[in-house]
């Protein structure tokens, strides 16, 4: 143990073994979002994988923390740099994935969001896209509701000081500009119904934005819903925060 050369190729070896575990995580949790948005295989199989790769990421780090002590004692200092290079890609990947657990963890298990709780808009064109979904387009009711008003408090209806005509017309634009497929638009019935696909897993999310008078304005209500998974990690709720944030500030 005590040999000179073994300790040299020891110390050479041990940073290319940290950086191509780093390399070997950062790609396999790439690969499990990706391959699902590309259909090689099941989401819940894209989730497995994301749990091994936060475990290689974790070795991928230690491994490379040994290997940068090592390096730095050693003269010359080989392998020093791909020894950090792969302690710094490995946490910044176990980074991301604690981070969306963190937030898994903070918000509630569900995957139908609204601005209305109590009346919430319903789909109408979107149903057939739906009908092999297993999430269902109908409202979860009270428990749900309850769910929503504990994780999303500050969650609601956009108030627009112009009449319903004009007010549509922005809703379906502001809807346009979010790169959203939009399925169907009913001026006369103030809806608008649209699919958003999530950019790493590929998830089909549908929403349908619904326009009436509230007063000398208009009321808008969104509501998002995920066809598949039993929660969504936040990500209708940010849909629609973000979206009413852009069409309260379009002129």
């Amino acid at each position: 143990m005590n040999d000179p050369a073994t300790r040299n190729r020891s110390v050479a070896i041990l940073p290319l073994v940290g950086f191509g575990l780093a390399v070997v995580t950062a790609g396999t949790v790439m690969l499990a979002g990706f391959g699902s948005r590309w259909s090689w295989w099941n989401f819940r199989t894209g989730f497995t994988m994301l749990q091994w790769g936060g475990y290689i990421g974790l070795a991928a780090a230690a491994v490379s923390v040994v290997a940068a002590v090592g390096a730095w004692s050693g003269t010359p200092r080989r392998g020093f740099a791909p020894a950090v290079a792969g302690l710094i890609i490995a946490l910044f990947v176990v980074g991301v994935l604690w981070s969306w657990k963190q937030t898994a963890q903070h918000v509630p298990p569900i995957h139908d969001i609204t601005t209305d709780t109590q009346d919430p808009p319903a789909f109408v064109a979107i149903l057939r896209l739906r009908s092999n979904a297993p999430n269902p387009a109908a409202y979860g009711g009270p428990k749900i509701a309850a769910q929503q008003r504990v994780g999303y408090p500050n969650l609601g209806p956009l108030i627009l000081p112009i009449p319903t005509a004009p007010a549509f017309e922005r809703a379906l634009a502001t809807a346009r500009d979010m790169d959203w497929q939009v399925i169907d638009s009913r001026p006369s019935e103030g809806r608008i119904e649209a699919t958003d696909t999530t950019f790493w897993f590929g998830f089909k999310d549908d929403i349908v934005v619904r326009v009436r008078p509230a007063g000398n304005g208009s009321r808008i209500d969104v509501r998002s819903v995920s066809r598949v998974g039993l929660s969504d990690v936040g990500t209708n709720a940010r849909r629609i925060q973000n979206y009413l944030h852009a069409l309260a500030s379009r002129k």
